[in-house]
């Protein structure tokens, strides 16, 4: 019989645990070729868990082909050539690797959310009544840009609380933010070799196009556009957002900003910096600005701040925004609004491209728009994450004047700056001694900056505090343990 440490206090489904453990001993050659496993029956009863428990690894283990099942017989080990050699130090076993992995006790993302208070009675409803709605024309191909429904119902929400001027037929719905910047990124480039043919201008190099982007900015937008052959310029940034006098120095005529909430040091761009931005862009006849609005719905000082395409009256701001931040990653459901001048170009070169997104899903989510339920979750969210919020700035109070605190009114992490002459790595690296998960701002810049401390602030190293996806007692823990860490690496 199988020997599993089955661990009944983790956070990893038991489930999971039978899983891995059964996957690892294969893996390591401790269960060759053909050995039969026990039923799932005499397993469960061993472990003594359920026997649906042991079904439910056993069928991810046949589904992953370690494992196949005889007829009348049983569960018996998959052949798989070289599978010992998967692991590049032989030395390392799978076990301690998923050790060191989930070893963090305190894990301050900033990109997590709190799944935890996902609406799931709300969303099953909605799930269940969109399949008893028996309705035939969901399991068909629906319109390119996204089901017309989604769409009116995303350009209400978008006009009431973002002050977004657009109209259905504007909105292309995509599976996030990705999809929609890689579809993007083609419009753009069509434009592009379209006005270098006219101008019969000519290069030995060939790129897409040039767009400037913030400098730091959201590294996966960047990857996305250089993958796709664009020159990127950065862009630095002052109190104000992105820097206007360094933009009209570069010869790109697309800029990729986020002026609500700039990822990732929360600068919401005032309206006169707004307006010289739509000035340069207006400078320029195939100019446009890629406004991200990737977090503007949580917000805990004043109103939520308008979108920059509100106020933009020539057409030259292209909106870009998800659920994934307000509902949940997985929710795999963004939107982009599109100028009249570039939607007719996707129209006529791009419309061949199918919607991403399963018309079920987009129907569940219509559905949580139009009946409220998404307003009154993001009226919950914003309440817990301000709670978490004020409890971090709270807890930080630890470490008195030995750090700035920037970005602290909007979003899901604060900006902390600490007072030390150390590196950043070393201190990420000392909070990973001691358990605790941290991102640094170093790795979201597009071109090198200072590792080390000095007169200047901006010098210091600076983490990413994320906080919406931590427990309030965590919160509390997490940031005692690392001021412990602070202490002993200025000394």
């Amino acid at each position: 019989m199988l020997t599993i440490n089955l661990e009944s206090t983790s956070d990893i489904p038991m489930y999971e645990q039978i899983y891995r453990h059964i996957k690892n001993e294969i893996k390591c050659g401790n269960l060759p070729y053909h050995t039969k496993l026990p039923s799932t029956r005499s397993l469960a009863g061993h472990l003594q868990v359920s026997r649906n428990t042991v079904d439910m690894a056993y069928a991810q283990l046949v589904s992953e082909g370690y494992i196949e099942t005889v007829p009348k017989s049983g569960y018996y080990v998959s052949t798989i050539s070289n599978l010992a050699r998967i692991d590049v130090n032989p030395t390392l076993s799978v076990r301690s690797k998923i050790k060191e992995v989930s070893s963090y006790r305190y894990d301050f993302s900033p990109f997590a959310i709190d799944i935890n208070s996902f609406p799931y009675n709300i969303w099953r409803k909605l799930s269940k009544n969109c399949m008893n709605d028996y309705n035939n024309n969901l399991f068909l191909l629906g319109n390119n840009q996204g089901d017309e429904d989604l769409r009116n119902a995303i350009a209400r929400y978008l006009h009431e609380s973002r002050s977004v001027n657009c109209s259905a037929e504007q909105i292309i719905v995509g599976a996030g933010a990705d999809y929609l910047l890689q579809l993007l990124a083609q419009i753009l480039s069509f434009m592009n070799h379209t006005n270098n043919l006219l101008s019969a201008s000519s290069s030995s190099c060939f790129t897409a196009g040039k767009i400037a982007m913030e400098n730091p900015s959201y590294k996966q937008a960047y990857r996305i556009f250089t993958g796709l052959h664009y020159e990127i310029t950065p862009i630095p940034l002052d109190s104000n957002g992105i820097s206007i006098g360094p933009l009209y120095q570069t010869d790109a005529n697309v800029v990729y900003a986020t002026p609500s909430h700039q990822y990732p040091l929360g600068i919401v761009m005032p309206i006169k910096r707004r307006m010289e931005l739509l000035e340069w862009a207006n400078g320029g006849s195939n100019r446009y600005i890629i406004e991200d609005d990737h977090d503007s719905e949580f917000r805990y000082k004043g109103k939520p701040i308008p979108s920059l395409q509100g106020i933009d009256s020539s057409g030259k701001v292209i909106y870009i925004g998800t659920f994934s931040r307000a509902v949940a990653p997985a929710i795999r459901i963004g939107y982009m609004v599109l100028p009249e001048s570039l939607l007719q170009i996707y129209r006529e070169h791009f419309y061949y491209y199918t919607s991403t997104v399963s018309r079920v899903d987009q129907s569940i989510m219509k559905s949580f728009i139009e009946e409220g339920y998404f307003e009154r979750h993001l009226n919950k969210m914003r309440k817990i994450y301000k709670n978490k919020h004020d409890l971090l700035i709270h807890c930080l109070k630890i470490f008195k004047d030995s750090i700035f605190i920037e970005g602290e009114n909007a979003g899901l992490h604060l900006v902390v700056r600490f007072k030390s002459s150390a590196l950043e790595q070393e201190l990420i690296a000392a909070a990973a001694k001691e358990g605790i998960k941290l991102y640094g701002l170093k790795e979201h810049y597009l071109t090198s900056v200072s590792n080390n401390a000095g007169l200047n602030p901006t010098d210091y190293p600076t983490i990413l505090l994320g906080y919406a996806n931590v427990q309030e007692q965590d919160i509390k823990s997490g940031v005692e343990l690392l001021y412990q860490v602070y202490r002993k690496l200025i000394h």
